[in-house]
C-alpha cells in the first residue's frame, strides 16, 4: 500500500462513518419525537388520570418534565407528528419494545396513510430530518404531503428548500404543467441540497444532544463567516452600537424564527435588526424582516424606545444590496437622525462585497 492509498482509505472510512453517525442521530431524534407523541395520544385516549388534566395535559407535562427540547410547543408538535404519521410505528426496531411498548402494535391505533411498503417509511426516516417533517405536517391534504415527501427525497432538498417549494406552490404548478418531468428537473437543478453536516446544525438536534444554543449556526457556512465579519464591522463603527444577540430565536405563533444579528443603539434608543441573505433581493426577504420589526415593536420595545430599525443585506455573487426598513417611523426628525447614526449604505455595500470576495478566495 502506497501513501496515497493510505490517505484515500482514511478519508473514505472517516466520511462513511461520519455520515452514518449523523444519520443515526437524526433517526434517533425523529423516533424519539414520534414515540413521545404516541405516549401523549395513548394517555389522552386510555390514561386513568386523563380527565384530571384535560386540555392542560401538554402544558402540565412540559412543566413536569422541565427538559431542554421538551417544551410545550415541541410536545404539541410531537403529538401532531404521531397523529400525522402513525404508520411509522411499523418500522421501529425491536429494541424499542423495552420502552413500555404496548401489547397492541404501535402505530396501529389510528388510521394510517397508505404507503406501498415498509421500505418507503424507512426511507422517510433515513432521508428526512425532523425539521422536514415539521414543514410537511403543515400540509393537511394527504396527496399534497405525499408529493412533497417524494420530491424532497428525490431532490435531496434541505429544509429551507422544502419550505421554499411549498411557498412557491410547486405542487399546484406541477398539477397544471403538461411537462411535469421537465419542471421537476428545473426545480431540482436550482434547489438547495441537503448536506449531512448541516443536519447537526438543526436546533432540534442541538436540543436533543443538549448542546448550548449559542452554537446554533445558519444553514450556510458562508453566511456564518460573513456575519462574523459584519458583526465586528458594526461594532468598530462605534456611534452607540451595542451587540445583543446572534441568531436570536423568536417564537411567532407556533413557529421559531432566527434573526441574524440584533443590536441596541444607545443614541437612537432603538433595536437594530440585521438580516443577511446569500441570494438576490426578493420580496419574501423584505417581508420577513418587516415581520421581525413588527414583532420587536410589539413584544420587545419599551415605551421609552423608538421604533425598531431593520437592515437587509442581500448578496448576489460579488454584488451587494443594502436596504433599510423603517416601519412605523413617522417623525421626520427621527428619520434624519437614524440616517446620520447608521452606517452609510455605500460603505456597507462595499464592505460586504470586499469581504465576500476575500472569504471566497480563502476557501478556493
Amino acid at each position: 500500500m502506497n501513501f496515497s492509498r493510505l490517505i484515500q482509505n482514511i478519508n473514505q472510512v472517516h466520511i462513511k462513518l461520519q455520515q452514518q453517525s449523523i444519520s443515526a442521530v437524526n433517526r434517533a431524534l425523529t423516533i424519539r419525537n414520534w414515540m413521545i407523541g404516541y405516549y401523549i395520544v395513548e394517555f389522552e385516549q386510555k390514561g386513568i388520570e386523563r380527565a384530571k388534566y384535560g386540555e392542560n395535559l401538554i402544558e402540565n407535562l412540559a412543566l413536569a418534565l422541565n427538559t431542554k427540547g421538551l417544551s410545550f410547543r415541541n410536545l404539541k408538535l410531537f403529538r401532531q407528528f404521531y397523529l400525522n404519521y402513525p404508520e411509522i410505528g411499523q418500522t421501529l426496531p425491536a429494541e424499542f419494545k423495552i420502552l413500555n411498548y404496548p401489547k397492541e402494535p404501535i402505530g396501529q391505533t389510528l388510521p394510517a396513510q397508505s404507503y406501498e411498503s415498509i421500505n418507503i417509511l424507512d426511507t422517510l426516516l433515513s432521508k428526512l430530518s425532523f425539521s422536514h417533517f415539521s414543514e410537511l405536517m403543515k400540509i393537511t391534504e394527504t396527496e399534497k404531503r405525499t408529493f412533497y415527501e417524494v420530491e424532497c427525497i428525490t431532490g435531496i432538498w434541505s429544509t429551507r428548500e422544502l419550505k421554499r417549494q411549498i411557498e412557491s406552490l410547486y405542487f399546484e404548478r406541477s398539477g397544471l404543467s403538461k411537462a411535469k418531468k421537465e419542471l421537476q428537473t428545473e426545480v431540482n437543478r436550482k434547489s438547495e441540497k441537503l448536506e449531512f453536516k448541516n443536519i447537526l446544525k438543526d436546533y432540534y438536534v442541538f436540543e436533543f444532544l443538549d448542546l448550548p444554543n449559542q452554537n446554533t449556526v445558519s444553514e450556510s457556512e458562508l453566511e456564518t463567516e460573513l456575519l462574523t465579519h459584519i458583526q465586528q464591522f458594526i461594532l468598530e463603527l462605534g456611534n452607540g452600537f451595542c451587540f445583543e444577540s446572534r441568531q436570536k430565536r423568536i417564537l411567532i405563533g407556533e413557529e421559531y424564527f432566527y434573526i441574524d444579528l440584533v443590536f441596541y443603539h444607545r443614541i437612537l434608543k432603538c433595536h437594530i435588526l440585521i438580516e443577511l441573505k446569500i441570494e438576490s433581493f426578493n420580496h419574501y426577504n423584505a417581508g420577513q424582516l418587516n415581520t421581525y420589526i413588527n414583532y420587536y415593536n410589539k413584544e420587545i420595545k419599551l415605551e421609552t424606545d423608538n421604533p425598531t430599525i431593520g437592515i437587509l443585506l442581500v448578496t448576489n455573487q460579488n454584488k451587494a444590496l443594502v436596504e433599510y426598513a423603517t416601519a412605523g417611523m413617522e417623525e421626520n426628525l427621527f428619520v434624519r437622525n437614524y440616517l446620520v447614526q447608521l452606517p452609510d449604505k455605500n460603505d456597507l455595500k462595499n464592505y460586504i462585497e470586499n469581504e465576500l470576495k476575500q472569504i471566497q478566495n480563502n476557501h478556493s
